[in-house]
């Protein structure tokens, strides 16, 4: 095969990330990083550092190990507010993962803001986790939810979402780029519709976060969230950035320390935001090595790593289309994420069979049923690159499905 998109001349990523090998040394064709991504050396370092000789509480000690570590977790973000293109750090708030982020949007603006006959706006690609948020929050307001269709390859019609939202509409929530078809929205586009009808527009960044570069100016959009552990971060953190004025405007998420100003049982008043939405001891150590993350991944430039995992993509599938018994799903150009089936062979069948040959793919509905049923498929295939992807994984990849077509022709 020919020779994919150099990431950096003189290192090869795969020897950052210890996961890429089997408990025998052999290279692990990792092909799942949609789900979640393999994590470098130096975050790895960051959380083992941070949960060892550096490890104390943020916020309320007065010993200088506490004020250190206060220093390191609000340092992690202004790291992230710079990354994200973001006016301020306070409108940063730390959540465990964008699912959260989404739930939060949903249970304070979403449930002060929305009443009956207001609508909002979905898509058919979405989530499930920008989706059942926002059905509950419709169940308990009278709200309703407006479906926006596709287009024939898969993307989010924009000229469809024109015609649908008016002036009923309140908010619109879509995927920046989908965790099935890696189809990109022209998000710009979408936040100045919504902007025109006086909605507001919140953005799942989970898949654009670690490959796109992100600038909240640009994007002019009102809540953004992703996932760390997508970022090549840990689990258990995550990021819901917010205008400041929306956030200063919303009620607090969850009741306890750290989010209050005084406390008494005449009535309790509340931090400013982020503190406002920060209850309890917070996720320290995941912070300090999601900014090591951030760093890893500033470093190689999110447009290079786009142009990386987008080439290989449609490496992937001009090979896949050479294969008859393949149907591929989604754009032609793609963010690094190919979904398809194989003809005759469930596509869990397809995932045990490449688990044999050290190759690693999601086989599922990828908790996106409703796009699923507009497919016409149970479940695909779905094969996605990171950083440290290359057309070796390819090859195992096409390796694994002849060998499935001999077991099952």
């Amino acid at each position: 095969m020919s020779e994919a998109v150099i990431l950096s001349p003189d290192a090869d990523k795969k020897a950052d990330f210890p996961g890429l090998l089997t408990p025998e040394g052999a290279p692990w064709h990792y092909l799942d990083t949609a789900a979640t991504a393999q994590k470098p050396q130096a975050v790895i370092d960051a959380i083992s550092r941070a949960l060892g000789k550096d490890y104390a509480t943020v916020h309320r000690g007065v010993y200088a190990r506490s004020a250190q570590m206060t220093q390191g977790y609000e340092a992690a973000r202004d790291r992230v507010a710079r990354f994200m293109g973001a006016k301020s750090a306070d409108e940063i708030v730390f959540v465990r993962g964008a699912t959260e982020a989404i739930n939060l949007v949903a249970a304070t603006w979403g449930m002060t803001r929305l009443s009956a006959g207001d609508r909002i706006v979905l898509s058919v690609l979405e989530h499930h986790s920008n989706i059942v948020p926002w059905q509950m929050v419709a169940e308990r307001t009278g709200a309703q939810i407006d479906v926006c269709p596709l287009t024939d390859d898969g993307r989010i019609d924009l000229g469809a979402l024109e015609a649908l939202i008016g002036p009923r509409t309140r908010l619109v929530s879509l995927a920046h780029v989908s965790n099935v078809l890696g189809s990109v929205l022209d998000a710009r586009k979408a936040a100045d519709l919504a902007h025109s009808v006086g909605a507001k527009i919140m953005l799942d960044g989970c898949q654009a976060a670690p490959r796109m570069i992100l600038d909240m100016a640009a994007l002019d959009c009102d809540f953004y969230a992703f996932s760390g552990h997508k970022i090549y971060g840990p689990t258990g953190i995550g990021v819901l950035w917010a205008r400041e004025e929306l956030l200063e405007s919303m009620p607090p998420w969850q009741g306890g320390g750290a989010m209050i100003d005084k406390v008494s049982f005449q009535g309790t008043t509340y931090a400013p935001p982020p503190q406002r939405f920060e209850a309890g001891t917070p996720m320290i150590t995941e912070a300090i090595a999601l900014h090591a993350a951030i760093d890893y991944v500033d470093a190689l430039g999110p447009d290079r790593l786009f142009a990386h995992e987008a080439e290989l993509a449609r490496k992937l599938r001009e090979e896949l289309r050479r294969t008859n018994a393949v149907t591929l799903f989604g754009p032609e150009e793609s963010a690094g994420i190919v979904s398809f089936a194989l003809e005759g062979v469930h596509p869990h069948d397809l995932g045990t069979i490449l688990d044999e040959e050290n190759v690693a793919i999601r086989a599922g509905h990828h908790c996106a049923q409703p796009l699923m049923e507009h497919l016409g498929v149970p479940a695909t295939a779905r094969a996605s690159f990171g950083l440290y992807s290359d057309e070796n994984d390819i090859a195992a990849l096409m390796r694994g499905i002849e060998r499935t077509r001999r077991i099952f022709g």
